[in-house]
């Protein structure tokens, strides 16, 4: 059951609609407003101008890594002569393939990424800059699925959102290439170092990047987070449904699916790298011609769902991690900047929603049964404080317990944990709770069984591209229009707070049951600071992991 649904997870922003070509206005080489043409370190650019912003697609930030280069560090790519084309996305990284066999997709060659500029004349001051990394299990998902408009242009921000490798094309690891790092989160660093060299030829401010991030885009922000090589590369950061504390327990996935940590030791890595190369038939000679036969393996042998699903954990235990980011963390080693984090309030119904077919839970006793795989001995008191008497169906319990035991309170803990380690750090939580928000396309219907605020449901409050079965009604769009308005005010100054919108507070380390973390729901005083920690019984799931 796990491969088919990573799959699924994985390929649901592949459904979103590409922008239509994104690019970029002025810049100190064009500072007329609607010019098209910018002047990168490789060379010029030639993007698409709309009435309210100009978009640059398919910039390559580092060379392709490809032949000999599959499985190596990313470089800068190659300057060019001329002026490249750049009105249209670049394919996306090699893909997990559809349940059921269907073909792969993608490209080796992708390390490219997208620029949203506003027309509007810019500021005498430089525009800040946000930096997407999208979700997808690190198994899916392009930055190209999400146009971003709306943050561009209501915001007066560059947005900037980015390819990099994913399975086992971003995160294998093997003996003969030694502590090397994962490549899909150096890629993601490349990335950064490209926005550093060239943001201010797009108007923006290098020195005021904000890196942000959904699902595994915000467990990548994590890694950066604790990262030695990434000081510098961004100056705030927002982790959307995922942080370095997220976990499942054992069968949250489906029963049988074992349980999920999002980072893995090198070793783990490198054992997992030795059966692939075995299954391979890549094992003869010494190490050079081990990788030698990996490498000239063809895309569609290596991109097949087990094989993508083996290698879809960033390696720690090298010099981009050193440690696991959780254990990073609790010890104090992450870039001081300022934070914000949050969840949303019915995460896991998407993954429930998911498997129901596969797997139904139709009866108290077969909720009964996944508490206990879930949690063993734990099981009955985790029963009594989730009765499924409580909830409109057994299936909407589970959804319930793994959503607070896996996002909500890991989720504050972490918040907490930056907080704690540094004291007048601005550290802001959130919680998405529109409990009528537009479902995601590709999701299935069940009967009886509501997605509410499920996971990945924030995304078309600040981005355009997602299809749902139907579009925001007036109320979603103001709470839209307040959502893109926070994030681009934390990008600007590190506060998401400004005269025009709800009081946002930060978090408290000291009393994790104050009302701190900001509720974003439509409709007269949705948005307003709420007790998450109670909310969501935190104080069960703290003793729990004691």
């Amino acid at each position: 059951m796990l491969l088919p649904l990573l799959c699924a997870v994985a390929l649901l922003p592949a459904t979103a609609v590409p922008a239509a070509g994104a690019a970029n206005p002025a810049s100190p080489d064009s500072t007329r407003q609607g010019r098209t043409v910018v002047r990168t370190e490789q060379g010029l650019v030639r993007g698409v101008s709309h009435d309210s912003y100009t978009a640059f697609d398919g910039i390559p930030y580092a060379a392709p890594p490809t032949g000999p280069r599959r499985w190596r560090a990313p470089v800068p790519a190659a300057a060019w002569q001329g002026v490249r084309d750049a009105t249209r996305p670049a394919e996306r990284c090699v893909q997990m393939p559809a349940p059921g066999g269907g073909a792969v997709t993608g490209s080796e060659d992708c390390l490219y990424l997208n620029v949203t500029v506003p027309a509007a004349k810019p500021a005498a001051k430089k525009r800040p800059v946000l930096v997407w990394m999208h979700g997808g299990a690190f198994l899916g998902g392009s930055g190209s699925d999400y146009s971003a408009e709306r943050l561009a242009v209501q915001g007066d921000a560059i947005v900037v959102t980015v390819n990099y490798r994913l399975g086992i094309f971003g995160y294998f690891g093997h003996s003969g290439l030694g502590a090397a790092p994962p490549f899909g989160l150096a890629d993601q660093q490349a990335a950064l170092r490209w926005v550093r060299a060239n943001a201010a030829r797009f108007g923006g401010d290098p020195g005021s990047v904000t890196l942000f991030g959904e699902s595994a885009g915000a467990l990548s922000i994590c890694a950066h987070l604790t990262s030695p090589p990434a000081a510098g590369l961004f100056q705030r950061a927002v982790l959307q449904s995922g942080s370095c504390l997220t976990s499942f327990p054992r069968g949250a996935l489906g029963p049988g699916t074992p349980a999920y940590e999002p980072f893995a030791s090198q070793a783990d890595v490198q054992t997992a790298g030795a059966e692939a190369a075995r299954q391979l038939g890549c094992t003869e000679g010494g190490r050079d011609e081990v990788l030698a036969c990996l490498r000239g393996q063809g895309t569609d042998r290596l991109a097949t769902a087990q094989l993508m699903q083996s290698f879809n954990r960033p390696a720690f235990g090298n010099g981009l991690l050193p440690v696991a980011p959780a254990r990073a963390l609790a010890s104090g080693r992450f870039h001081r900047i300022p934070v914000i984090l949050g969840s949303n309030h019915d995460e896991m119904r998407m993954f429930v929603g998911l498997s129901l077919a596969a797997f139904p839970i139709r009866t108290e006793g077969d909720y009964r049964a996944r508490l206990a795989e879930a949690f063993g001995a734990a099981a009955p008191a985790v029963e009594a404080r989730y009765p499924a008497a409580d909830h409109p169906s057994p299936a909407l319990a589970w959804a319930a317990v793994l959503t607070d035991r896996s996002f909500t309170c890991t989720t504050l803990a972490a918040g907490r944990t930056v907080a704690a380690h540094a004291p007048g750090l601005p550290v802001y939580g959130y919680e998405f709770n529109d409990p009528d928000a537009p479902v995601l396309a590709g999701l299935p219907a069940n009967p009886g069984f509501t997605y509410g605020a499920a996971h990945g449901f924030e995304m078309p409050y600040l981005f355009t591209s997602f299809p749902t079965e139907r579009p925001l009604n007036d109320g979603q769009r103001a709470l839209s229009d307040l959502m893109v308005g926070y994030w681009t005010d934390f990008a600007r100054t590190g506060n998401p707070n400004t005269t025009d919108a709800p009081f946002w507070p930060a978090l408290r380390a000291s009393s994790p049951h104050a009302a701190s973390v900001q509720s974003l729901a439509p409709g007269p005083g949705g948005v307003h600071p709420v007790d998450a920690y109670a909310a969501h019984g935190c104080s069960f799931w703290d003793r729990l992991s004691r």
